[in-house]
């Protein structure tokens, strides 16, 4: 076998020395030496550069973010409140009025708004990928706030200033983006203007609810939920619970965090976790699901609750914001005020803020509990009906505002966001936020007013941030990437989530964007300490069509990017540390010579290759990607044929000069270059070659300076690698393995075999070009040859024979001795080559041919698995929390968390019943369902779009295979009893291959577990497991928890509405006639919000 092994390496070594053109390539290079200039990546010098640019980029939009937030404080505090205010007195752009008015159901067309609705016209701009007015700022209320009320006309009136300091802004910085003021009403004033992106169903957005605004508002959280679920608790109220709590969870950003417990006479936690966890995506997904299992039975016990939440919040033992602290009850009403528990835990210092949440409609006395609340420094609210949920559990918020209020100054500190999708359409951005105060004071000599007025906002889209770091100079496999102080990435490579909820922040951590390791946990820990560094590691990274594991060498550099909370870092491969870089200018202006007169020692010139005739000739197509992802020039024509754009590009290079700024000029100067320099790979090496001596369908070149250039003719017509070679995986893979890279055709299980037709089907081997130039080595060029499958797999058989030569027959007789091998035997050996992904490239079973390019293990799962048993593979698994699946279909709506209570028929026909609170109750949610009838679905996201239609967000579980330790030569027996299989197996030198020759299984018991490698569904790593090891992170740098000057007395009245029996059912009457009344929804408003 040894003997076979090596005749296949001098075959491969052989083809690609003749074929490949490597040295052939490198003396071209050479020869041109005077074209280019070898320039030097200096990480650190790099990444200061480049963190500097963002730190300027960022701070022009804090200046801006600072003007706005005391414009607003100003013309807050210069308002006068006018308690007769009418909608007609006011006159702005309704954001969702055109929505509203395309809608018959709206009640704005059903009641006639008497608003003065602006009508504007709109423009496109590429900008906010959106049509805008930058002469108007829009207005956005949530729907379940009545538009017309006193504080919201009060607040539309005041606001209206603010449209000329979002223009001046935007004069000064023409680049800014969305200026958005989200106020603590729900009123969300933006600029500049533009119609509102109304959902198919109910639009749910409230700026109060959004990450930026949360974050903006208040310091960090620890906050412990406590439920009541004793026997009290009435199905419709539990309910009702069992939602409030999923909204406060949605009121967390992932600088928080939390807890969720249920208790009666005694409390435990809801779900698996036994202490605070971080308020990220997926822990608040398992609360959610956890909450849904509560079941009333016992008697309260508030001291249980309350020992157990306080209990939690003084567990210093365990990551925490260490912020502000808070108990959040949930409850039906007691009589217990438990104020052995406070004095205990919580008094004098009430370092433990508690707010009280009396749920459903019922006749207890809620003293208490408005005692619990304003004895510690919280707040009461009432929530008597699935209307009241939202207002009522975000409401919280200004209580923790009033420390950063009192504050002053020393709390006007701009924060940036984690990467989240932006409403509007913008794409993925990055927000500053600034707190806006309210200044003003109730007269002479009364304390300082402690309320927030809301949050000012400026955008950054990601890709505006990209810009400022280099594409090209860092090579195929070099990268840009910077992350937050929780890990999560802000720039990164790998950063592409399929589907965005844009209720919840892009959190993608450094160490799931990349295969994991400890040197990476090393630098996430010092990037996110706001340290500088240097490491070079070995590392493990996938390939880009995640097929495969490769094992390379990087080196990371980082550094802080000041004035944020963002740290900034640089990838570079060792053999990135050089570039070159063209300097064509000269010939550049011999492009408007005749082509006949382009000659550079004695070859064609470079530019020789652009002309338009050379461009259809069929010897060897020039690929530019399409569509570009680089930008050459501003002015050059898009076109999706590549003749017709090439031509385009000729057109401009008659045009432009030398060194024109319309032009990247590094771009277009290598661009030249390398199709100068590949021509001449055409000119000395494929031309004059017969391709099909070696059964080859192509030989091909891809270059640094994004050339794809294929040869013959037929061959680039039936090319289906990525044209761009920075997103070619064969390109990128070659660069990172020594030797050649063969890369099977992609085949998936479910896909029907290949179809071996027409001489199309062929096996890409590649190899990179490393140019030394003095003491400077770098790889600026992959070249391949495509091998044609069923040509090639004729000849491994005779490679891996007795045979001497492909003509020569094999003698079998009396007379000669025929030793077993690859060609005679194969009804009893499989020979087959697999490369380091665990895919097949050739085997020597013909009905096999139709499968090279599959998982081995759907192959022979029986060999694959013993080879993985005997260390020649390793398994990498990895989960991809940025996939999109089909949604799912709907379940049984009866356990979601927004399911109805259904009364009896003996219900209905109980007059007692009728008066009860539980039909009261009932009847509001009913009302609420009719105008709002997405609270009645399983998942609030289907309010955003249709469930039929809409892909959502979930995690994928893959699995990779790669080279295991195993380097030499390999016997070994696969026992199955008496089915036992001999195999041997042997790794190619200078390959990525495995060749291995087994005997065939005798029978069905050999039939073992297959190993997968196919993408599959999954929920991720367990939550439960994971809490317990949390990934280092540090909370933001400041905190307002605290201020000795707080007032307190504010802290939450509540009264019910008593339901009268003639109205109740004159209106349930109503509902039954199928003529539902449609009430204005009431919006909760502190009496201290009046401004």
């Amino acid at each position: 076998m040894q003997h076979w092994a090596r005749r296949l390496e001098q075959e491969v070594d052989g083809v690609m020395r003749i074929f490949g053109g490597v040295q052939q390539l490198r003396e071209i290079y050479k020869d041109n030496r005077n074209l280019f200039e070898v320039q030097e990546n200096e990480p650190q010098k790099l990444v200061e550069k480049v963190a500097g640019d963002i730190e300027s980029l960022l701070d022009r939009k804090v200046q801006a973010l600072k003007r706005l937030a005391d414009a607003a404080e100003n013309f807050q505090k210069a308002h006068r409140w006018q308690d007769n205010i009418k909608e007609e007195d006011i006159v702005y752009y309704d954001a969702k009025a055109d929505a509203e008015l395309d809608d018959p159901e709206s009640e704005d067309v059903e009641r006639g708004s008497k608003a003065s609705t602006l009508r504007l016209d709109f423009i496109e701009d590429p900008n906010f990928k959106n049509k805008i007015n930058y002469s108007y700022t829009a207005v956005q209320i949530p729907t379940d706030i009545y538009k017309g009320s006193t504080v919201i006309l009060n607040e539309l009136n005041w606001t209206e200033a603010l449209e000329n300091v979002f223009m001046e802004n935007r004069r000064q910085d023409p680049t800014l983006l969305w200026q958005v003021f989200g106020s603590a009403t729900g009123v969300t004033r933006y600029y500049p203007a533009t119609p509102w992106r109304a959902p198919k169903k109910i639009d749910l957005y409230d700026v109060r609810r959004r990450p930026w605004y949360i974050q903006g508002a208040s310091s960090p959280k620890d906050m412990v939920i406590i439920v009541d679920v004793s026997g009290s608790v009435s199905g419709l109220t539990l309910k009702l619970m069992k939602t409030s709590v999923c909204e406060m969870l949605d009121t967390l950003s992932d600088d928080d965090y939390v807890n969720v417990a249920s208790f009666n006479e005694k409390a435990q936690p809801v779900s698996c976790f036994t202490h605070l966890v971080q308020a990220n995506v997926r822990n608040k997904k398992v609360f959610k699901e956890a909450v849904q299992g509560m079941v009333a039975k016992g008697t309260t016990g508030y001291k249980a609750g309350f020992e157990y939440a306080f209990d939690q919040l003084q567990n210093s033992n365990i990551t925490r914001a260490n912020c502000n602290k808070m108990i959040m009850m949930f409850t039906d009403g007691g009589e217990d005020r438990v104020q052995d528990v406070f004095e205990k835990y919580n008094w004098p210092n009430r370092t433990v803020r508690v707010f009280t949440f009396s749920v459903g409609q019922h006749n207890y006395d809620v003293t208490p509990l408005q005692w619990m609340a304003c004895a510690n420094k919280g707040y009461y609210f009432e929530i008597p009906s699935i209307g009241a949920i939202r207002i009522n559990t975000q409401e919280y918020l200004d209580v923790l505002g009033r420390p950063m209020v009192l504050a002053g100054k020393e709390a006007k500190q701009v924060q940036w966001t984690n990467v989240y999708e932006d409403a509007l359409g913008l794409g993925l951005v990055v927000t500053g936020t600034l707190p806006v105060f309210n200044l003003t004071q109730d007269g002479p000599g009364e304390k300082k007013n402690q309320l927030i007025l809301g949050v000012m906002g400026i955008d950054v889209a990601l890709n505006d941030i990209k810009r400022l770091t280099p594409n090209y100079t860092l090579g195929a496999n070099g990268y840009v990437f910077a992350i937050d102080l929780n890990g999560y990435v802000l720039l990164h490579p790998n950063l592409k989530p399929q589907t965005t909820n844009f209720r919840e922040p892009v959190t993608l951590d450094f160490l799931d964007a990349e295969l994991e390791d400890e040197n990476k946990e090393e630098i996430r820990r010092s990037m996110i300490d706001g340290n500088k560094g240097h490491k070079q590691i070995r590392t493990l990274v996938k390939s880009l069509d995640e097929r495969y594991i490769d094992e390379v060498t990087r080196n990371y550099t980082w550094v802080p990017i000041r004035s944020t909370n963002y740290s900034l870092g640089l990838v570079l491969p060792p053999y990135s540390t050089f570039y070159l870089q063209a300097n064509l200018s000269d010939q550049i202006l011999q492009v408007k010579l005749p082509i006949s007169k382009l000659k550079v020692n004695g070859q064609v010139g470079l530019l020789g290759s652009l002309d338009p005739i050379a461009l259809s000739s069929p010897l060897s197509p020039l690929f530019l990607p399409l569509p570009i992802p680089r930008e050459y020039c501003k002015d050059l024509n898009a076109s999706d044929n590549n003749t017709e754009f090439l031509k385009n590009f000729i057109e401009l290079m008659e045009k432009v000069t030398p060194d024109s700024k319309q032009c990247n000029n590094f771009l277009l100067h290598n661009l030249i270059l390398d199709t100068g320099i590949t021509q001449q790979l055409v000119e000395r090496v494929w031309r004059d070659q017969d391709l099909n001596t070696y059964s080859l369908l192509a030989v091909f070149a891809a270059t640094d300076g994004g050339i794809t250039r294929v040869f013959p003719n037929k061959a680039a017509e039936d090319w289906t690698e990525n044209p761009e070679p920075f997103n070619a995986s064969f390109y990128r893979r070659s660069l990172d393995n020594h030797g050649y890279v063969f890369k099977p055709p992609h085949q998936d299980a479910l896909l029907r075999p290949l179809e071996l037709e027409n001489d199309t089907v062929g096996i890409l081997v590649s190899t990179a070009v490393e140019l030394s130039l003095g003491r400077r080595t770098l790889r600026p060029a992959v070249v391949g040859v495509k091998l044609d499958l069923e040509a090639w797999a004729e000849k491994f058989k005779v490679l891996a024979s007795n045979r001497t030569h492909q003509d020569q027959p094999q003698q079998c007789g009396p007379n000669s001795h025929c030793e077993m091998d690859c060609e005679v035997n194969n009804e009893d050996l499989l020979c087959v080559l697999i490369d380091d992904g665990g895919f097949l490239v050739l085997s020597n079973q013909n009905h096999q041919w139709d499968q090279v390019g599959r998982f081995f293990s759907e192959v022979d799962a029986n060999l694959m698995l013993a080879l993985y048993n005997n260390s020649f593979y390793t398994r990498k698994e990895s989960y991809d929390y940025q996939a999109a699946c089909a949604p799912q279909p709907p379940g049984n709506l009866g356990a979601a968390p927004r399911g109805v209570f259904v009364p009896t028929v003996a219900d209905f026909l109980n007059l007692a019943w009728w008066t009860s609170a539980a039909a009261w109750s009932l009847f509001q949610q009913l009302l609420y369902g009719l105008i709002y009838h997405s609270w009645f679905q399983a998942d609030p996201a289907e309010a955003e779009g249709s469930p039929e239609t809409r892909e959502s967000s979930c995690v994928m579980k893959q699995t990779q295979y790669y080279f295991g330790s195993v380097n030499a030569s390999y016997n070994a027996i696969i026992d199955c009893g008496n089915c036992s299989r001999l195999f041997h197996a042997q790794r190619l030198t200078n390959t990525n291959l495995l060749f291995v020759v087994a005997e065939k299984p005798l029978c069905s018991q050999c039939e073992a577990g297959r190993l997968l490698q196919k993408e599959t569904h999954s929920d991720g790593p367990e939550q439960c497991e994971l809490v317990q090891r949390p990934r280092y992170r540090r909370g933001p740098h400041i905190c307002f928890d605290y201020n000795a000057t707080e007032d307190t007395s504010d802290c939450g009245r509540g009264a019910s509405f008593p339901p009268s029996l003639g109205v109740l059912v004159s209106l349930q009457l109503l509902l039954l006639l199928g003529l539902p009344p449609r009430p204005q929804p009431q919006v909760r408003i502190h009496a201290s919000r009046r401004l």
